[in-house]
């Protein structure tokens, strides 16, 4: 497992991470999120030893990446897919990799067979396309089939094809006792394939819990009725005590009480519902909600010109003042 205790980083005055104490598990795939400049870069090259904390420490399995004799052989890490010698081939990238941490030559062809990348194993890096590059750093991860394994952003360039293959990946790593540390921005991605969740702000820790607990407690849950019969529905509801709030649609939400408990409830009174469905909030909303106040760079909408929104003339729009004032 992956130990972070009281983890500290400080660039002058700039505290990148702050006192995080954590741990990340085997046996499942744990999620790393965070808003842009919440730390995740800067924590996970400590766990590498790529950075040397302020304060506190990071162990793997009980030591410092750095006691590692053969650290490939415990670690895989894909942090940046472009460090590689763009001279060199897919195989002798590996190959080189393989023979610094005494890994036989044989496993080269294997992972390189693993991430699809055996057609051009004999092709220089350079030439590669982001995704092929994405490959190639994945297949350096997995070169000595380590038990611990980080990704930061491991479908940046991937096509659908290759996004689901690498979910697929770290799902069957996880399954095989392997502890999985996954850092990405995509947040419909996460959802389809962490199980925990690890998520900072600021450099501050804020969410260590499952995926279902995490968007329970950062979002609302209730579940929307919809009934030809709604003033007779509403009766019925706030005679067993349940609160039902009109929606704009036409319909019903009701918080505090699930759906199967609703629809017995209904079917007692023969009320017929055309519509009985929990709602739940996306990863992204919760997470939205959570880390409002942690958002460092805060990007704006492009301002509507004109009294009222709606098509423009040519030559009118947003950015077109400028140029006026320019010319």
């Amino acid at each position: 497992m992956i130990e972070l205790q009281g983890l500290t980083k400080r660039y002058g005055d700039k505290l990148a991470v702050d006192g995080l104490t954590c741990t990340v598990r085997p046996g499942i795939v744990t999620g790393f999120l965070g808003p842009n400049g919440a730390g995740k870069s800067t924590t996970m090259r400590m766990m590498l030893d790529l950075d040397r904390p302020t304060a506190g420490s990071v162990h793997l399995d009980g030591k410092h990446y750095r006691q590692l004799r053969d650290p490939l052989k415990v670690v895989g890490a894909l942090l940046d897919a472009k460090a590689m010698h763009g001279g060199r081939s897919a195989y002798n990238h590996l190959l080189c990799l393989a023979q610094s941490n005494g890994i036989p030559r044989a496993r080269v062809a294997e992972v390189l067979d693993t991430v699809g990348l055996t057609s051009v194993a004999k092709k220089r890096s350079k030439g590669f396309s982001l995704g092929m590059g994405q490959r190639l750093g994945i297949a350096g991860a997995l070169l000595g089939d380590p038990q611990v394994l980080l990704f930061d952003e491991p479908v940046n360039g991937l096509d659908p094809e290759g996004i689901h293959w690498i979910r697929n990946l770290m799902k069957n790593l996880a399954s095989q006792g392997r502890t999985v540390f996954v850092s990405s921005h995509l947040m419909s991605e996460m959802a389809l394939t962490a199980e925990h969740l690890i998520v900072i702000g600021q450099g501050r820790l804020l969410a260590d819990t499952s995926m279902a607990d995490f968007i329970a407690q950062n979002s609302r849950s209730y579940v929307r009725l919809r009934s030809p019969e709604r003033e007779r529905l509403l009766d019925v509801l706030a005679g067993s005590g349940i609160t039902a709030v009109p929606a704009g649609d036409g319909s019903l939400e009701v918080d505090g009480a699930d759906g199967a408990r609703l629809g017995e409830l209904a079917a007692r009174h023969q009320i017929v519902l055309h519509e009985l469905s929990p709602q739940q909030a996306s990863l992204e909303e919760a997470f939205m909600q959570l880390t409002a106040e942690s958002v460092e760079y805060h990007a704006h909408s492009a301002p509507v010109p004109g009294p009222a929104p709606g098509p423009q003339p040519p030559g009118a729009g947003w950015g077109t003042d400028w140029q006026k004032k320019g010319s």
